[in-house]
């Protein structure tokens, strides 16, 4: 939110600053810009209906379906490499959106920015942050990931 926007006259040092807030904040993701100007109240009416919309998204939940179509989705498009895979994987938790990948491998920090991209992109987080755990599966374990609910056992039964 750039505030007092109304001291700003000329167009091009408008450019110019929400240039510079989009190259320094750049973390944040497509966050919205706010130009608005307390003292006369300009645009102070949009700050609402972005709020409630960042709220909306902070507590979103998804259905694992949806989850695993995405995910998959995105390793067809792009494979990790060297036999990884994200076997399965769940929204364990919103406040804020947290998702739990079980791997077979340990999965490389770029292909995690690249399911985290994917999943923002595809439920429409915005710039909500998101969270991502990580969970090897071993077939001597049900799961290696201790307190995750509804997580894919991997134990064979006996018959």
């Amino acid at each position: 939110m750039l505030n007092k926007w109304e001291l700003i006259d000329d167009a091009e040092k408008r450019l110019e600053i929400v240039a510079e807030v989009t190259r320094k904040l750049y973390f944040i993701g497509d966050s919205p810009i706010l130009k608005i100007s307390a003292l006369t109240g300009k645009g102070v009416h949009k700050l609402r209906p972005v709020l409630q919309d960042a709220i909306e998204q902070y507590h979103r939940r998804v259905p694992t379906r949806d989850v695993n179509r995405v995910i998959a989705d995105a390793q067809s498009r792009q494979p990790a490499g060297h036999g990884v895979k994200v076997m399965y994987a769940l929204q364990g938790a919103t406040d804020p959106p947290t998702f739990t990948l079980f791997v077979n491998r340990e999965l490389p920090h770029t292909y995690l920015r690249y399911l985290e991209r994917s999943i923002r992109e595809a439920f429409e987080f915005g710039s909500t942050p998101i969270k991502l755990r990580v969970c090897a599966q071993r077939s001597e374990e049900a799961h290696a990931c201790p307190g995750v609910k509804n997580a894919p056992s991997t134990r064979r039964r006996r018959r």
